[in-house]
């Protein structure tokens, strides 16, 4: 797929904190994919200075423009950094993952693929042990088959794009959109406001996002077969602010809310 037949432009939005050689590993695979995006954007939770370290030499040879939106550590503010990262997008399009998100190197052409307006795509995972991802990290492997040994869930890594169609419509609740690996019209994401920045640690941004998005008229899409991605291993956040996080999404659905108060439009110039 050539980028250069697009009518729009392209933006991969990483999200990371703390992880830089798993980021690495993640940029290496976007640099030997298929299609490049036009810009990759690394919302940064507060890292120290490791990443930002990496990124300068990282940046140097990238094939694409890297940029790095940073804020200050202040515990897990995931849906605030990642607001930042979208409000200095120069794209049209988001697709986002998470810094221990591996890429297949089809991912970008896969998203394009099956880009519309008016729906955004909701992508799956492929779970690695803990093992396994040491081996990656360690060897800078960016070549995963379904084969390989210590997948979880090994079926998400079958990759047949031409069946992707058969599994639109599946799950078309808010539940089964990860924002691990999501994609987003910018003009979508601005119209509902962008993340709730309410919701604070971990758990719901993505399920209240897509709820608001859904609300406002954009339909969902899933990313079966296609827009693969293998989730490396770390050890669980917490759980915490679970409860409070599912009493905002709990009002959002019972007022079929579209706009979130506190959102992107604090970061918009």
């Amino acid at each position: 797929m050539n980028s250069r037949k697009r009518d729009f432009s392209v933006a991969l939005l990483i999200t990371t904190y703390n992880r830089p050689d798993a980021l690495h590993l993640v940029l290496s695979a976007v640099a030997a994919g298929t299609v490049m995006p036009d810009e990759v954007l690394v919302a940064d939770d507060g890292s120290d200075d490791r990443t930002r370290t990496m990124l300068e030499s990282f940046g140097r040879t990238a094939p694409f423009t890297l940029r790095h939106i940073w804020h200050e550590d202040d515990g897990f503010r995931v849906g605030v950094i990642r607001n930042k990262a979208i409000a200095a997008a120069e794209s049209d399009y988001i697709i986002q993952i998470d810094g221990d998100m591996l890429p297949h190197r089809r991912f970008v052409e896969d998203h394009l693929r099956l880009a519309r307006r008016g729906y955004f795509i909701a992508g799956g995972r492929i779970l690695t042990d803990e093992a396994l991802t040491r081996r990656m990290i360690e060897r800078g492997d960016i070549r995963v088959t379904m084969w390989r040994r210590g997948l979880g869930n090994r079926l998400n890594a079958l990759r047949l794009p031409c069946l992707s169609p058969l599994f639109y419509g599946v799950h078309p609740d808010s539940f089964s959109v990860r924002s691990c690996n999501l994609a987003v019209w910018r003009e979508d994401m601005l119209r509902v406001n962008g993340y709730n920045e309410d919701i604070v640690g971990w758990g719901r941004e993505d399920s209240e996002l897509a709820l608001r998005l859904m609300n406002s008229g954009v339909k969902k899409r899933a990313a079966k077969l296609a827009a693969l991605a293998y989730h490396l291993w770390h050890r669980e956040a917490s759980r915490a602010s679970l409860s409070r996080n599912d009493t905002i999404l709990d009002e959002v659905t019972r007022r079929r809310c579209v706009r979130c108060d506190n959102g992107i439009s604090s970061h918009l110039r």
